[in-house]
């Protein structure tokens, strides 16, 4: 009997554990098109509510404001009873874009400076040593501010590091998206300048494809993936960057095993835009310069919702050339609806002989081709499957469009 008890009530806290991090996990902004479902899959009793009524369909088109969104607030309820948590919605009406398929460059400056190595420090006495030893940092961290003074960029450490003519520094940085503080002394090196003995960086810069330009706004996506630091693997925080053009080089064909990839050069090249957001689903920015962009912008078309996907065959625009984006056909593999965490909500395959003949399949570079299917929007591919390059995901649009709109 008590090992009965003691099994259910270890069974009732792990069910209420789960349900705490199912609530945590809820956004604090969820961003909705006009009419769509809210689902908590397999968590009975979890709801959302607004003014007492199902936020499933709480909003038709004609009560969108101008902008095309609307605000609310709603409250996250447990069977209909407590208030849990409240959030903010953000409703959204159908949405048109632009899509562009044109090879471009990124400039990204990061929110302070990225940590991305650690050395000893060789001292005039002849002493290695490692000021930063206990002091909490880590590879991937972002120091953002020394002696309470906001870090611009890299040089701008040096200036402030060598200067302290050894005194202990007042170091504030990022780690694991929380704000931390640390002391750190430090250490005159052979060559007569103070060093902290960390490798620190404040851009990074690439080259992918444009997936988008939406008119009303002004707003473009990029990528479909985030770029991420090529020391840490970690996606990069960034202030803002900048979009520029970009020229084709090479194509290296992709190969069982070994990816290709776009050669391409930004030097010299033309402003397109500011690139406000780094994310995992994409890159997002403002276009100022649209006579920078190699697109027929008549050619607006709408953006489907992932339940109008369908299996077989559609099209992705691509750039190869530096002239103009051409359509090659794709299948539709596999779809999956529920995924609303990754780049990874289809599985596509290059059909197109020219496209095959000229890549070998998807290739870096390609990430962020825009995908069509029956006059829609629908994607943009992100990433290839090594051991066959013909095959690879993409992203569906519904949440790049999203990602607009999540502030």
């Amino acid at each position: 009997m008590k090992k009965t008890f003691k099994i259910f009530i270890i069974a009732f806290l792990v069910c209420i554990f789960l349900y705490v991090l199912k609530i945590d996990s809820i956004p604090k902004n969820i961003i909705l098109y006009n009419g769509e479902n809210i689902e908590f899959s397999n968590f009975l009793g979890v709801s959302l509510k607004y003014k007492d009524n199902d936020l499933n369909t709480i909003l038709t088109s004609t009560e969108l404001e101008e902008n095309n969104t609307k605000e609310t607030t709603a409250q996250v309820k447990l069977f209909d009873i407590f208030t849990v948590k409240e959030v903010t919605v953000n409703t959204i009406n159908e949405i048109s874009v632009v899509p562009v398929g044109q090879i471009s460059g990124l400039k990204l400056y990061t929110n302070g400076v990225l940590v991305v190595g650690m050395s000893e420090i060789k001292s005039y006495d002849n002493v290695k040593y490692k000021p930063y030893k206990d002091s909490g940092i880590e590879e991937g961290n972002r120091i953002i501010k020394i002696n309470d003074e906001n870090v611009q960029d890299t040089n701008h450490l040096i200036e402030l590091v060598n200067t302290s003519n050894g005194e202990s520094l007042k170091i504030e940085y990022i780690k694991d998206n929380k704000s931390n503080i640390c002391q750190i002394t430090p250490i005159q090196g052979t060559d007569g300048k103070y060093k902290l003995g960390l490798w620190v960086r404040d851009s990074s810069a690439g080259i992918g494809t444009l997936t988008f330009y939406e008119p009303s706004t002004g707003n473009f996506a990029a990528l479909g993936h985030g770029i991420t630091d090529i020391d840490t693997g970690e996606l990069i925080e960034i202030s803002n960057g900048d979009f520029i053009t970009a020229k084709i080089l090479s194509i290296v064909k992709g190969q069982k095993g070994n990816p290709g990839k776009i050669q391409g050069s930004i030097e010299d090249g033309i402003d397109i835009g500011k690139i406000y957001k780094n994310t995992n689903l994409g890159v997002y920015g403002k276009i100022n310069n649209i006579s920078s962009i190699n697109m027929n912008t008549s050619k607006e078309i709408k953006v489907a919702r992932r339940n109008e996907i369908e299996l077989g065959k559609a099209h992705v625009l691509c750039n190869l050339d530096g002239t103009k984006s051409k359509e090659y056909e794709i299948e539709i593999k596999k779809i999956f609806i529920n995924n609303n965490e990754d780049n990874k909500s289809m599985l596509i395959k290059i059909k197109d002989k020219e496209l095959l003949d000229k890549t070998g399949g998807i290739i870096q570079g390609m990430s962020g081709s825009p995908i069509i299917q029956n006059g829609k929007f629908i994607g943009a591919v992100t990433n290839v499957l090594v051991n066959d390059p013909t095959q690879g995901y993409a992203v569906f649009g519904d949440i790049m469009i999203k990602q607009i709109y999540n502030s």
